[in-house]
């Protein structure tokens, strides 16, 4: 069934976003005979990315049930054909306004002034998610999953035994490398300035890490390698020297911006732009508003516990139906 800009059709689920929490909530949903609508977003749109930030991402090992390991965009697929097999219904569009004063609660594609919405969901659930922070390097895209990525928890097995660069002075890029050290032979942090964000604890983890080094007022300019990084083109700010440092591996450690543009005042947030949702549940505050995956959880970031949490919204859209009744 086509969705229409100005339609104004009523549905009892809508679903906006189509990550691992999205897609899960949109299978629990669907075989609730609760035929949920699902906004996966636009393929051009790199804060609203169908699949989510797996469909960057290459062998993907640490999400059950693939002994073998899964690569990401494969994985996100079975999840969508997985949706589809129970009754939902998938449309390849972004969300372009929500109106969440009144219910059923209003969302609009394409023209967000139009009079009408698009659709009228009596239960909304979001899974917008969150996109890591990167250097807006040329190849930058290209380069994920050949060498570069955001998350050392994730891909720090691939690297063992190799030198890897981590970019960042905060507690993220402190923990990441602290991390990455059981299983690399040397790994640098780059800052670009002359101390670190970092607590004060995180600090003195990394400086009495024998594996870690620092490169002090320095950013990077430039990937190197072609099918694969090879290393990277320093600059430092100070002197404008320009070097080579070797590396195989690259992890951007400078915080994530979470997709909740779309409801800033409509939805209670934290300081740093997450959705707030209620101890133990995926409620927000709005009654029948559910969040689910990184658009709310700004510590696990895993597709496993973003799964988790489409399904704890799936269910709790459900009950939350029921009690209309």
């Amino acid at each position: 069934m086509p969705l229409l800009e100005g339609e104004g059709r009523e549905v009892d689920v809508a679903i906006i976003g189509s990550g691992p929490a999205g897609l899960t909530a949109a299978i629990y949903t669907a075989r609730a005979d609760l035929k949920p609508v699902v906004l996966e977003g636009e393929p051009s749109s790199t804060s609203d990315q169908p699949g989510g930030q797996l469909m960057l991402t290459t062998d993907v090992e640490n999400f059950p049930g693939f002994p073998e390991g899964v690569m990401g965009p494969e994985l996100m697929q079975r999840f969508r054909d997985q949706a589809e097999r129970f009754g939902a219904e998938i449309h390849t569009v972004k969300a372009s306004r929500v109106d969440l004063s009144q219910q059923p609660y209003g969302i609009w594609v394409g023209n967000a002034s139009a009079n009408e919405p698009a659709l009228r969901a009596k239960a909304l659930i979001v899974s917008t998610g969150a996109q890591s922070i990167m250097l807006d390097l040329d190849r930058e895209i290209n380069m994920v999953g050949h060498g570069l990525s955001t998350c050392a928890t994730c891909d720090g097995f691939f690297f063992r035994d190799q030198h890897i660069a981590v970019v960042g002075g905060g507690d993220s890029a402190m923990e990441e490398a602290t991390f990455l050290t059981r299983f690399a032979s040397k790994v640098t942090i780059i800052h670009r300035r002359d101390s670190l964000r970092a607590s004060k604890i995180m600090q003195q983890r990394a400086f009495s890490n024998e594996r870690i080094r620092f490169m002090w007022n320095s950013v990077v300019e430039a990937y190197l390698g072609d099918s694969a990084l090879s290393g990277l083109r320093i600059r430092n700010v100070n002197t404008n020297e320009i070097s080579v440092l070797d590396v195989t591996g690259c992890f951007i450690a400078i915080g994530h911006r979470p997709n909740t543009g779309l409801f800033a005042g409509q939805l209670p947030m934290k300081e740093s732009g997450y959705l707030l949702t209620k101890a133990n549940s995926a409620a927000t505050e709005l009654a029948g508003v559910f969040a689910c995956g990184d658009v709310q959880d700004d510590f696990y970031r895993q597709a496993i516990t973003a799964a988790g949490t489409g399904c704890m919204a799936a269910i709790e859209a459900e009950r939350y139906l029921e009690s209309l009744h």
